[in-house]
C-alpha cells in the first residue's frame, strides 16, 4: 500500500522575471511521509529553488504545490541579525508554531543543548560565531516535530557532534513519520539511508536508484532479533522498509533450529533502526522484538548466538 504524501508537485516550474530562463521545468515529485529523500545536482542546478518551493518559501511560475504537511526549513545562510537571543529567538518561534510559551522554551533549552549551544542561550543572535548560528537554525526547524523538514546544507557550519545530533535528529523524525528532504555538499553524508535520490540537471528532476549507485553502509549497525506468528512473513512494511536500504548491509536472516521458532535476525544501519523498530512493533499481526543491539560494524554482529549478548552495546 502506497504511503500517504507530506507534500506533492505536479508540472512544477519556476524562473526569476517573465522572460527569464527556467530553473526548473517539469517537475513531478511525491514526498512521502516517513521518507528521507536526498536532492543532488551541480552548482546553479536549482536545488535550493526545489527546496524552498517544497518548504513554501518560494511558488511556482507554473504548476501545483499541494498537501503540504506542517513544515520547517533550514535555509542555507541564516539571517543572524535579529533582536533576540538565542532562546528567546527559538521560543518566539516555538510560539509562533502554536506551542505554549512554557513548552516551546523548554524545547528551545533542549534542543540548544543537544547541539551543543545551551551555553549561548542567553547571547544575542548577533553576536553568535556562524557555527553557532548554525545551530540555532537547525534547532528552530526541530522545535515542533514538523512533517516535512526541509534541509539546504543544514550540516554546514556545524561541528562534528553537533553533526552526529542532527542525523539522529533526522532519524528520530522519519521514525516518527515525518518527512525530511536534504541537500548537503558531502556525499557521505547520511550514505546509504536516504530512501530516494533525486537529480537536478538543466532544469529536470530524475530519479535515481539507490540500490544500483549506493555504496555499501561503513558505519554502526543495530542488530535485532524480533519473533512473529508460527510461519508468517516480515510484515510488507518492515520488508519495504529493507529493501529502501538493501544495498548498504540489511539482511534478514532466520535464526537456525535452536532457536524459537519464527526468530529472524535483522541488521541495520543504525540511521535506520527506528524505522524498522517502528513498522515491526506497529504491524498487524505483532511482532515481538526480542533483541536490540548496537555494534561498531556489521563484522561484530555476524557471530553473535541467538538472545547472547554481544561486544555491542545491548540497548
Amino acid at each position: 500500500m502506497e504511503r500517504d504524501l507530506a507534500v506533492r508537485l505536479d508540472g512544477v516550474g519556476r524562473r526569476y522575471g517573465m522572460g527569464g530562463a527556467w530553473v526548473l521545468r517539469g517537475v513531478d515529485l511525491g514526498i512521502p511521509e516517513g521518507a528521507l529523500v536526498r536532492v543532488e545536482g551541480g552548482n546553479g542546478t536549482g536545488k535550493s529553488t526545489l527546496l524552498r518551493l517544497l518548504a513554501g518559501i518560494d511558488a511556482p511560475s507554473e504548476g501545483r504545490v499541494s498537501g503540504r504537511a506542517r513544515t520547517a526549513f533550514v535555509p542555507e545562510r541564516f539571517p543572524a541579525a535579529l533582536p533576540f537571543t538565542a532562546v528567546g529567538y527559538l521560543t518566539h518561534l516555538g510560539s509562533v508554531h502554536g506551542l505554549a510559551r512554557g513548552v516551546a522554551r523548554r524545547r528551545a533549552t533542549e534542543w540548544l543543548e543537544r547541539f551543543g549551544a545551551d551555553e549561548y542561550a542567553r547571547t544575542p543572535l548577533a553576536e553568535l560565531s556562524k557555527g553557532s548560528s548554525q545551530k540555532v537554525a537547525v534547532a528552530q526547524a526541530l522545535l515542533a516535530d514538523p512533517g516535512l523538514l526541509v534541509l539546504d546544507e543544514a550540516w554546514t557550519g556545524l561541528d562534528a557532534l553537533a553533526r552526529a545530533e542532527l542525523d539522529r535528529a533526522v532519524s528520530e523524525r522519519t521514525a516518527a513519520g515525518g518527512s525530511v528532504v536534504f541537500v548537503d555538499h558531502d556525499p557521505r553524508r547520511l550514505q546509504g539511508v536516504a530512501d530516494e535520490t533525486y537529480v537536478l540537471a538543466g532544469s529536470a528532476l530524475n530519479r535515481r536508484a539507490e540500490q544500483a549507485t549506493s555504496p555499501p553502509w561503513q558505519g554502526p549497525v543495530v542488530l535485532i532479533e524480533t519473533q512473529g506468528p508460527p510461519g508468517a512473513g516480515l510484515p510488507a512494511a518492515v520488508t519495504a522498509a529493507a529493501v529502501a536500504v538493501s544495498a548498504v548491509g540489511v539482511s534478514a536472516v532466520t535464526v537456525g533450529p535452536d532457536a524459537p521458532a519464527g526468530l529472524t535476525r535483522l541488521t541495520v544501519p543504525e540511521p535506520h533502526s527506528d524505522r524498522i523498530l517502528r513498522e515491526l512493533l506497529t504491524a498487524r499481526p505483532p511482532w515481538h522484538v526480542a533483541k536490540v543491539v548496537r555494534a561498531a560494524e556489521a563484522a561484530k554482529v555476524d557471530a553473535v548466538e541467538p538472545s547472547e549478548t554481544t561486544d555491542g552495546e545491548e540497548l
